[in-house]
């Protein structure tokens, strides 16, 4: 009896510790992740998008959805491309379908993979809306239980909290987030101030999404990618041959002085701690992000509901961690 409860004694404070640094107690869980993305006219997404099957091969992960935030015609083609490669090709892909940000890929890497490698979305026209997208399938999700991982324009998202009841759901848009969404966990903002890019080109939408969303929001802030470089290593890779991720990568790298020791990978971080946690890689602070006229963001310490990351494991730690997962190859079929 002494044993059994010194067991269980032991267990509780396991769990609690998990939930006191807000993480995952239940590691052996394979989070049911979302994955948003305005994938090109920067490239640090596919870094993340490879991180992400990386994590669903080890089981820590299941990918319910890749989702464009951006509407360039190759966007969900390239979409199709990755998840083909890692042997999800049934992964739902969807794209914006009203008004969005259509940034082009200025460095072509996006030509290049559709040319080179299969897929079945041909055009942005073959997938759904991403509103109806994220509806049909957060309406079949257990209660407060999908990570939403944002690394693009909160367009979606917006959309999303405006949605109107519809043939998947007869609850509104806030509604149905409220009840299925467990967090989101965003690449956006810079702090505690500044002007970031995904923040700011869809302020708009940026503004109702902070100001509105209902669940948690953990942000991995332009200050924490920036310190990381990634690419090199998959590029340098000679084992790696015929590799969507390691093309793009390739093309890309020499194509800017800031690049050569690797691209900033502020996506990539926000998958590391969407589907592992924050810990042990980063603290967090709390309060509130705070829109500004001019699509800057500020931070309200006292305010409640966000989060944003900080530094804790040596910055090269995580960069080797990054580099490596990247270099992820698919495994089965």
């Amino acid at each position: 009896m002494i044993r059994t409860y010194l067991f269980l004694t032991s267990v509780l404070l396991t769990l609690t510790a998990g939930l006191v640094h807000g993480q995952s107690a239940l590691k052996n869980q394979a989070v049911p992740v979302i994955f948003d993305t305005d994938m090109g006219p920067d490239y640090d997404d596919v870094g993340a998008i490879a991180m992400l099957h990386a994590f669903a091969d080890e089981g820590q992960t299941r990918i319910l959805a890749t989702i464009a935030s951006t509407n360039y015609p190759n966007v969900t083609s390239v979409l199709s491309v990755l998840n083909t490669y890692f042997h999800r090709p049934n992964i739902p892909i969807g794209v914006p379908k009203g008004k969005a940000v259509g940034d082009k890929d200025t460095q072509h890497w996006s030509d290049t993979l559709v040319a080179r490698y299969p897929h079945a979305i041909r055009s942005n026209n073959d997938v759904p809306d991403a509103v109806a997208l994220y509806r049909q399938i957060l309406a079949k999700q257990p209660d407060r239980s999908v990570t939403i991982i944002t690394v693009g324009f909160l367009t979606n998202l917006a959309n999303l909290l405006n949605s109107p009841p519809d043939q998947y759901s007869k609850l509104s848009g806030k509604a149905l987030v409220e009840k299925k969404v467990k967090h989101v966990v965003s690449m956006a903002g810079k702090f505690p101030s500044g002007r970031e890019y995904n923040v700011f080109r869809d302020s708009l939408s940026s503004k109702i999404v902070f100001a509105n969303w209902p669940t948690p929001i953990l942000m991995s802030g332009f200050e924490i990618g920036e310190q990381i470089h990634s690419g090199l290593p998959i590029t340098q890779n000679a084992r790696i041959q015929h590799s969507p991720v390691k093309d793009v990568f390739t093309i890309s790298l020499p194509k800017s002085a800031e690049d050569k020791n690797g691209r900033m990978s502020w996506d990539q971080t926000a998958v590391l701690v969407g589907v592992r946690g924050y810990e042990p890689y980063y603290t967090v602070k709390s309060g509130r992000l705070t829109m500004n006229p001019d699509g800057s963001n500020g931070w309200d310490s006292s305010g409640k509901g966000h989060r944003y990351l900080v530094v804790k494991m040596p910055v090269s730690d995580v960069e080797i961690l990054i580099n490596k997962l990247m270099q992820h190859q698919p495994t089965g079929k």
